[in-house]
């Protein structure tokens, strides 16, 4: 085998070309700049944006440990740390790679200045710098402190640096379309997703450390996607799953029934695509959101489950087995743990379903004689009017037999309309936008009228027509108005 070996080394320029196309989003790249400074134990991050008359920057800035002019050069080359290295507990990085191409996916111009007992340090990658002069290898510019004083956007921005603490600059800013409007867009959907992503920063747990994030000044408000503070939030026992000695932890919530909640709340935690698409687990890696709304293809996504959220907590190492990418927006569990977690998931499926069994079960118990009845067989469900229904059978001893069966042809013609798939798609995306159509209070009172006659006449006791009216629909979706006009009937005292 021959010894003789050449040093090949990538072009700069097609590299960099290759790497800005990662897959990265703007709320994603702005996410794992903040992982850094979390890392660097800050506490408080800014991110600040300007339109800058057509040539926008933004900025990360925090108060974290700083770094050192060598830390700062060896931060900004690619694959600044080793993957396979045993990394703190508490670090959110992962390759090596995330400051540069999370800002390579974004610009042009990265510009990084570093303060760490009050000695201040920056290096720049200038893409444009490397595409125009390919050959010239990877050249990180050093800027000097007179530099630092003259350029006034960076000066503006490490005036809020005290001994300690980073800026992120991004310039040149070329993946838009050089729309303010569309900007102003992006920035506020980063907004939402940093919400979510670091709720458990903004918003940690008693004993823990609380991180402030602010964009243009305006503090962010961690959003919990379990809604865990109220009160019909069923929070469901903690499990835990054992890997090479580190525990994961799964701690399910089922989300409140609509009518447990007020429509503003459940539209606010319905999130981008509804329920039935955002139930499922919900990854975090050192308390980082990285993965949200899937079940990892190990059950569907149904009606029945939709409000089943599962928090999944996993330490960085496990990182190898559960193939954490280089955004850290994806995540997907070795064979041995989505075992695990299809039995978890064959537990707590039935606590979602119940929430909707048991008011099905409850409607039925008080709703004896309805309006449709509900039947199932051979693995089919169907609805159909209920021909029995007091108010139908009155009108049909009214009839002709001819007449009587143009009734029956009539009901048949309604059930065969019913529309399922729109019913379906309705309650799927929005039940609470659901309505019945309401009755005028003299229609109502016509219509209490009739079948109170109809009891009479079918000999049904003084004492019994009450409870029946009730119980039966439309009556029985309004009670107070129904009971009303029972006392002044006289038919309850």
């Amino acid at each position: 085998m021959s010894n003789d070996f050449i040093n090949s080394q990538p072009s700069p320029s097609i590299l960099v070309q290759s790497l800005r196309d990662i897959g990265y989003s703007m709320e994603s790249a702005i996410a794992d700049i903040i992982d850094n400074s979390i890392t660097a134990k800050a506490e408080n991050i800014h991110i600040k944006f300007s339109w800058n008359d057509g040539e926008p920057w933004l900025a990360v800035l925090d108060d974290g440990h700083g770094m050192t002019a060598n830390e700062l050069t060896r931060a900004m080359k690619l694959g600044s740390k080793n993957p396979l290295d045993e990394r703190g507990s508490n670090d959110l990085g992962r390759f090596g790679l995330g400051l540069k191409t999370a800002s390579f996916s974004q610009c042009c111009k990265l510009t990084l200045v570093s303060c760490k007992d009050g000695m201040f340090s920056c290096r720049e990658w200038d893409l444009d710098l490397i595409n125009n002069d390919p050959d010239s290898g990877w050249r990180l510019r050093i800027i000097k402190d007179s530099e630092l004083e003259q350029d006034k956007c960076i000066a503006t921005l490490i005036s809020n640096i005290q001994s300690n603490g980073t800026l992120v600059l991004w310039r040149h800013l070329d993946r838009y379309d050089d729309s303010e409007k569309q900007l102003n867009s992006l920035i506020e959907d980063t907004r939402k997703h940093l919400e979510l992503v670091f709720h458990r920063f903004l918003s940690p747990s008693p004993g823990k450390r609380k991180i402030s994030i602010s964009l243009n000044n305006a503090l962010l408000e961690a959003f919990n996607p379990f809604n865990s503070a109220h009160p019909a939030t069923q929070e469901l026992p903690e499990q835990s799953i054992y890997v090479e000695n580190c525990s994961i932890t799964v701690q399910p919530y089922v989300l409140p029934h609509y009518n447990k909640t007020s429509r503003y709340e459940y539209e606010k935690y319905s999130g981008e695509g509804g329920y039935l698409q955002n139930q499922g687990f919900y990854v975090y890696r050192n308390k980082r959101l990285i993965i949200k709304g899937t079940w990892f293809r190990l059950i569907k996504k149904e009606e029945l489950t939709k409000l089943i959220r599962v928090q999944v907590d996993l330490p960085n190492s496990l990182d190898h087995l559960w193939k954490i990418d280089i955004k850290k927006s994806h995540a997907s569990p070795p064979e041995t743990i989505r075992k695990e977690l299809k039995k978890i998931i064959d537990k707590i499926s039935l606590s979602g379903k119940r929430v909707y069994q048991q008011r099905g079960k409850k409607l039925l118990e008080t709703v004896k004689v309805p309006s449709w009845i509900r039947t199932a067989a051979a693995g089919k469900i169907t609805y159909t009017i209920n021909q029995k229904h007091p108010l139908i059978s009155q009108l049909n001893n009214n009839l002709s037999l001819g007449d009587q069966q143009k009734l029956k042809d009539l009901i048949t013609m309604l059930e065969s309309c019913f529309p399922t798939a729109l019913f379906y798609s309705d309650i799927a995306k929005k039940p609470e936008s659901l309505r019945k159509p309401e009755f005028g209070d003299k229609d109502f009172d016509i219509l209490v009228d009739e079948i109170i006659n109809y009891m009479r006449e079918s000999k049904t006791p003084n004492t019994e027509i009450a409870e029946r009216l009730l119980s039966t629909e439309p009556f029985s979706s309004y009670p107070e108005k129904t009971t009303k006009i029972l006392h002044q009937k006289g038919l309850i005292t």
